[in-house]
């Protein structure tokens, strides 16, 4: 095996959750259904997901339209916050709300989601060895999208701040070789009627 191909990285965010978060909603499992059969016209060839109940049932609910693929439960594809700034890395008319917002996590997010984050990078992110595209596809929940979708676009590590994904939209990124990464699709939601749209964002950011 020589050189290295492209991969194609699907990210998806868990279909919409029940009020306890201990699974989907009817309207996630819609949700979670109807990107199956969307990416079922794609060749993707492994998929992992999050451990916690609602990333793991959006995808056993897309997995059913995928034939042959291999699926993974990932710590790495969890619920994490992938990295807490320090005041002076922030825009300073911003920095109270967010630094307010960060404050709600406990020492343990703070030590063990970076570490989680920088592993997602190193097993996620750039070229595959060998000669052969790969198509991936993760389940997994919005700070993951974003910390991804961050370092794709080389934008500072707290940028990941900010960027919001819709329950079920589909983000993919390409990384070819010797090529920038290149965001092809980001927070897409055409596979879903408009009653299922923008479910995951506040009332006052759905479009």
């Amino acid at each position: 095996m020589t050189g290295t191909a492209t991969r194609y990285l699907y990210l998806v965010r868990h279909g919409e959750a029940t009020t306890d978060e201990s699974g989907l909603s009817e309207n996630g499992r819609r949700q979670a259904d109807l990107l199956g059969r969307r990416l079922a016209t794609r060749p993707i060839s492994v998929m992992h997901h999050g451990p916690l109940p609602r990333a793991a049932e959006t995808a056993r609910l897309i997995g059913e339209h995928l034939d042959g693929v291999a699926v993974a439960a990932s710590d790495i594809a969890g619920d994490y916050v992938p990295y807490f700034p320090h005041r002076d890395e922030l825009p300073p008319d911003s920095a109270d709300n967010i630094l307010r917002f960060l404050a709600q996590f406990a020492d343990e997010d703070r030590e063990h989601g970076p570490v989680l984050a920088h592993e997602a990078l190193a097993q996620f992110t750039g070229p595959v060895p060998g000669d052969q595209e790969r198509h991936e596809l993760i389940v997994t929940h919005n700070f993951l999208i974003a910390w991804l979708v961050r370092h794709a676009t080389d934008a500072p590590e707290w940028r990941w701040l900010g960027l919001n994904h819709a329950n079920a939209a589909l983000t993919v990124i390409r990384y070819a070789p010797g090529r920038l990464s290149s965001i092809l699709v980001y927070n897409d939601m055409q596979h879903l009627p408009t009653e299922l749209r923008w479910t995951g964002f506040p009332p006052e950011l759905r479009l």
